[in-house]
């Protein structure tokens, strides 16, 4: 049974009751099955809209699905991105860490041949030079050595 066949049910049995709206509780009773009728009404209208709104997201989803299928199909069939994959695997990757915005970013030689590469993050220009630079002590090491020279 239904919200508003309740309310209904309770309207036929005030009136069968013979509920007198001339006195104070009649009154209170008249008006409170008022409120339950436009309550009933407003969620019967809820109710449509829900249903219509379901039918809407399912046609929605059996578009996409669709489109899914369509986009996705050509993906399965295709090796060249495996093929890059494996590319990858067998390349050393290194990681750095962006000094403004702490994002990691992993690179390999081919980058670190270039010089620098834009943190994709942030945009701050990461820089990589491993020129071996002697130190002042004259030991052949990085300038950063720990010679007691």
């Amino acid at each position: 049974m239904t919200v508003t066949e309740r309310v209904a049910y309770l309207r036929g049995l005030t009136e069968g009751l013979g509920v007198d709206d001339s006195t104070k509780e009649g009154r209170v009773i008249k008006e409170m099955l008022e409120v339950l009728d436009d309550i009933a009404f407003t969620m019967s209208d809820i109710e449509d809209d829900v249903a219509e709104l379901s039918e809407q997201v399912d046609a929605i989803d059996e578009d996409l699905e669709s489109l899914e299928e369509d986009f996705y199909e050509d993906e399965d069939e295709c090796s060249c991105c495996d093929d890059e994959d494996e590319e990858f695997e067998d390349e050393d990757l290194y990681e750095v860490t962006c000094p403004k915005c702490g994002d990691t970013v992993y690179v390999n030689d081919d980058i670190l041949d270039d010089g620098s590469i834009d943190c994709p993050n942030c945009g701050e220009l990461l820089e990589f030079d491993f020129e071996a630079e002697d130190c002042d002590c004259g030991c052949g090491q990085d300038h950063e050595c720990d010679c007691d020279k």
